[in-house]
């Protein structure tokens, strides 16, 4: 019999957790750059409709991706991977947490989507998503045609159910501050210095809360920093995998 520990004989696997709406549109520049042997995959579970609530969205990753992991996880990705950590933290070898929060919702935030849920309800979705186009991105790259379209592609690809269910789930997010301090695990935090959505004050305070946590802010970024600064966020993913020595 082989007494010989899993994670000696294979390195975690690499989940990428798309943001509301997301898919693997979000990770289409950084899954060619990831080392295959970590055989990163994009998430799904967030867009199954029994997934209600962000507990119950992380639940589902670690029950869809068996073994040791690695969660990278984006805006909403990101409180995925956070509260994965915390139900499981033996099986989280490592966290890239992108554009995100670790508090609760404000009560202005929640005014917001409530209002935006209503008019999803209703089938208005582009109302809604078009001109978020301003607060998602980083003015010079708004300002760009194709990697808006491929935005408002993707959102609207997900349709008014999910966009209603997972900013519900938002609104109702745990406070992750509660349990970062508990994280020891290689992490790394980023965001973009323009973020609106989720500004560098909250990964500022995520980094902070995690121990050895790096910390990086990515120039002419807004909120989508896969998809704006792709080679920047491919060089720390690559600097994450390194630290951890998952690459090998």
């Amino acid at each position: 019999m082989n007494n010989t520990p899993l994670h000696a004989v294979d390195p975690p696997q690499l989940v990428l957790i798309p943001g509301l709406a997301g898919d693997a549109t979000m990770w289409q520049a950084q899954l060619p750059a990831l080392p295959a042997a970590l055989r990163p995959v994009v998430a799904t579970a967030h867009a199954r409709p029994d997934a209600q609530r962000i507990e119950d969205m992380a639940a589902l990753v670690l029950a869809e991706h068996p073994g040791a992991l690695l969660l990278c996880g984006a805006s909403m990705g990101g409180m995925i991977a956070m509260e994965a950590a915390r139900q499981a933290p033996g099986r989280v070898a490592g966290l890239a947490l992108l554009g995100t929060t670790a508090r609760p919702e404000t009560p202005d935030m929640r005014a917001l989507r409530e209002a935006a849920m209503e008019l999803f309800a209703q089938g208005r979705l582009r109302e809604v998503i078009e001109p978020n186009v301003a607060f998602a991105f980083h003015p010079a790259n708004a300002a760009r045609p194709a990697l808006v379209q491929a935005y408002l592609d993707f959102v609207l690809r997900a349709g008014a159910q999910q966009l209603v269910r997972q900013n519900r789930a938002v609104i109702h997010r745990p406070d992750a501050r509660l349990h970062l301090p508990r994280v020891a695990c290689p992490t790394l935090v980023a965001c973009g210095a323009a973020d609106q959505l989720t500004p560098p004050e909250c990964s500022e305070e995520i980094a902070a809360l995690i121990p050895g946590a790096h910390h990086a802010v990515l120039a002419e970024c807004g909120h989508m920093l896969t998809m704006e600064q792709p080679e920047a966020v491919n060089r720390l993913l690559l600097e994450w995998i390194a630290r951890g020595g998952w690459g090998h």
